[in-house]
């Protein structure tokens, strides 16, 4: 009777652990797009996209699949210790799943910390419910985190946008003082911001930047 009892709990053990980590696997695109630098690396990617003027090409796959890779590349030394401090524990079975989790967010926290703007967490703070009295909860950090990460992709979309503006202006005087009003300008510039961005290696450059800008 007591070995029945034994394996029933542990197949009731088991059953729990696999329904955790479903939900956990099931969580984890969410918690990769909310924590890391994927929210900066997509945005940015999908300005440029805009402003060369192209619709579908790269597809979205492409940028999103570019920027998963670009997300892992910055964010290995962070993985890296996470994994060292809670994975690592955890699959020796040293540590429960509770400690893992509580070892496993320090890493991401730092991480956010050092890009969050202070005056956008300072503002969640303020606006946080009632109920929420700890200025240091994820629940604030992570909405700060993401806001802070979009308007830096921002404003760096700005900067990457302006030299293809410039060229749409140029093309479009010029098809203005030949007369030819009715040749769309973004047609005759698109070959020109093509031909502007390989001259430049744009994407290694871009690519380069969102790097650094994490370094």
């Amino acid at each position: 009777m007591a070995d029945l009892d034994a394996v029933t709990n542990g197949i009731g053990r088991n059953a729990i652990g696999m329904m955790v980590l479903l939900t956990a696997l099931s969580l984890a695109p969410g918690i990769a797009i909310t924590v890391t630098c994927f929210p900066f690396i997509v945005t940015v990617l999908s300005i440029l996209r805009q402003s060369i003027g192209l619709q579908q090409s790269p597809p979205n796959m492409l940028i999103v699949s570019l920027s998963i890779f670009l997300t892992w590349f910055i964010m290995d030394p962070v993985l890296s210790e996470a994994w060292r401090v809670a994975a690592v524990p955890l699959r020796d079975g040293q540590i429960t799943l509770e400690e893992a989790i509580a070892r496993g967010i320090p890493p991401f926290r730092h991480f956010m910390e050092l890009r969050t703007n202070p005056e956008t967490l300072a503002h969640f703070s303020e606006i946080a419910p009632a109920r929420i009295d700890n200025p240091d909860s994820l629940s604030i950090l992570i909405p700060s985190f993401m806001i802070s990460e979009i308007q830096r992709a921002f404003e760096i979309g700005f900067l990457i946008a302006l030299p293809f503006l410039i060229i749409d202006l140029v093309v479009s005087a010029v098809l203005m003082s030949m007369g030819m009003m009715m040749v769309p300008p973004a047609v005759v510039s698109l070959p020109f911001k093509l031909a502007f961005f390989v001259v430049v290696d744009g994407w290694e450059m871009i690519a380069g930047a969102l790097v650094r800008s994490y370094q």
